[in-house]
């Protein structure tokens, strides 16, 4: 990077990383889980495991949910020598360094379904959406502020996460045009070629 700029990965979109995997591996292991009638049977795993999905989405959505809005204040604009990176990389290093955490995720909750089928499924299919409900309530500021918010790739945890960690001591910002990825971090829609 030339002349001391830095690299900078968006917020949202390390937010929103994990959402997915999180979802589509929760539906799996509670679909397997519905299908074992477990310790506590079905009448009462189910129930509790939609119980424990809402649980899950809105601790997550709520978590460290000030932390984000004070680091966002008191954002800087980002250099012009500052290189952003691109929304697949973030994506990619934060699945990459997080893979063995969810698989354990997943084998726990396809464990816990003999116990109480299907509501460990349903606890981390709730963390994703938890964390897709995060990432857009970032979008909505970022749309209301008119500027992406970005951290610094160096003070991201080892796994490429924690946008919000001790080790953030401010964010930076550009204009909503920058980078790959629309308010929220998910896919920027190209506009269509006429």
């Amino acid at each position: 990077m030339a002349r001391g700029g830095q690299g900078l990965a968006r917020v949202a979109v390390v937010v929103r990383a994990g959402a997915a995997p999180m979802w589509w591996l929760g539906v799996f292991a509670a679909g397997i889980g519905v299908l074992v009638p477990g310790v506590t049977g079905r009448r009462i795993g189910v129930p509790a495991g939609a119980a424990l999905f809402l649980i899950g989405a809105a601790v997550v959505v709520l978590v460290r949910r000030g932390r984000y809005a004070a680091l966002a204040r008191g954002a800087a604009r980002a250099g012009k020598y500052d290189v952003l990176q691109d929304r697949a990389v973030t994506v990619r290093n934060w699945r990459r360094g997080h893979r063995w955490w969810l698989l354990l995720a997943f084998l726990a909750a396809l464990g816990g379904s003999f116990v109480v089928p299907a509501a460990g499924g349903m606890l981390l299919a709730g963390i994703g959406t938890g964390l897709r409900l995060k990432a857009a309530w970032l979008g909505r500021r970022e749309r209301a502020e008119e500027m992406l918010l970005w951290v610094r790739v160096d003070w991201l945890d080892k796994r490429g996460g924690r946008p919000a960690g001790k080790a953030v001591t401010g964010l930076r910002g550009t204009g909503v045009a920058a980078g790959d990825a629309a308010p929220g971090g998910a896919r920027r829609r190209t506009a269509a070629l006429v």
